[in-house]
């Protein structure tokens, strides 16, 4: 019988994501172990790229996990106590988690902050390795005007003036952020063909990044995908600093946060976002681009 390992991250695109150099580093770490991530479906698309995951369970948030009798369990999703909880109710041989490890530490750049927890464990990890590919830059520019909250949804009006600013350009998103995406492709004048949000799955969106010559978005998933097929990218920063979440420097990469720290679940669009000009973003663009 296979050793087993399994690894909870129930979260989303980004999150999946600022694991990989984590999930490489438990490949390396146990070769003969057969690994699962405990995460959800909608992922699925993402699994083959990371090249460290055998098989999926379907998890959304920190559990209940449907696995028994791991090897060994690890905790990448928080630091408890629901996915710890979840975890040992697994019954693992072994479980790696903040909180029964490491103590939890606040302002941590989430890449760093699990590879720092295998270190914690003996188990190397390199944050830098994050890449899936790397874009041939042939394909168009990508403006994605959507985020989870509203407290990091720069205004559709002022993304639409960026998109008038590039040539070839689409603008992307889900079926939910289809109303902020159609408003700016009108405002910018797009035509409908260049419209692609809720049109496209996971699967399509990751093709579609992996060919882009830019990415300019908030502070979401698809930035994470930018960063993972060294796309350069404008990324727009509110309520939470790029030193946590953003992207590494000197890839291309323009980070662009006017310091100040709010609430990233909030309903309306965060001040410091706001300050953010148009002219700004515009010029970032060019930069990456040049």
């Amino acid at each position: 019988m296979a050793l087993e390992l399994l690894a909870l991250r129930g979260l989303g695109l980004g999150d999946l994501l600022t694991a990989v150099p984590a999930l490489r580093a438990l490949r390396q770490a146990f070769p003969g172990h057969r690994i699962t991530l405990a995460a959800p479906r909608a992922l699925e698309a993402l699994l083959p790229l990371i090249g460290a995951v055998d098989d999926q369970v379907d998890v959304a948030g920190p559990g209940p996990v449907p696995f028994e009798r791991p090897d060994v369990a690890v905790n990448l999703h928080g630091k408890g106590p629901q996915s710890i909880e979840a975890l040992q109710r697994t019954e693992p041989g072994r479980l790696i988690s903040f909180g029964t490890g490491p103590a939890w530490q606040d302002g941590v750049h989430e890449v760093r902050r699990w590879c720092g927890l295998l270190e914690w464990h003996g188990i190397p990890a390199d944050p830098a390795d994050l890449t899936l590919g790397i874009s041939d830059r042939t394909g168009p520019a990508i403006v994605h005007p959507g985020a989870a909250y509203p407290a990091r949804r720069w205004p559709p009006e002022r993304f639409a003036e960026v998109a008038a600013a590039l040539d070839d350009v689409v603008v992307t998103g889900n079926a939910a952020e289809v109303p902020i995406a159609a408003r700016v492709a009108e405002l910018a004048g797009l035509p409908p063909e260049r419209m692609l949000a809720g049109r496209t799955r996971l699967a399509d969106l990751i093709d579609l990044v992996s060919r882009s010559r830019l990415v300019v978005c908030g502070d979401t998933g698809v930035a994470h995908l930018a960063t993972a097929f060294c796309v350069p990218s404008v990324v727009l920063f509110g309520p939470v600093s790029p030193m946590l979440w953003g992207p590494p420097p000197g890839w291309r990469h323009v980070a662009l946060w006017t310091g100040h720290h709010g609430d990233p679940h909030g309903e309306r669009p965060d001040p410091g976002l706001l300050e953010i000009e148009v002219s700004e973003v515009v010029e970032a663009a060019m930069e990456v681009t040049s």
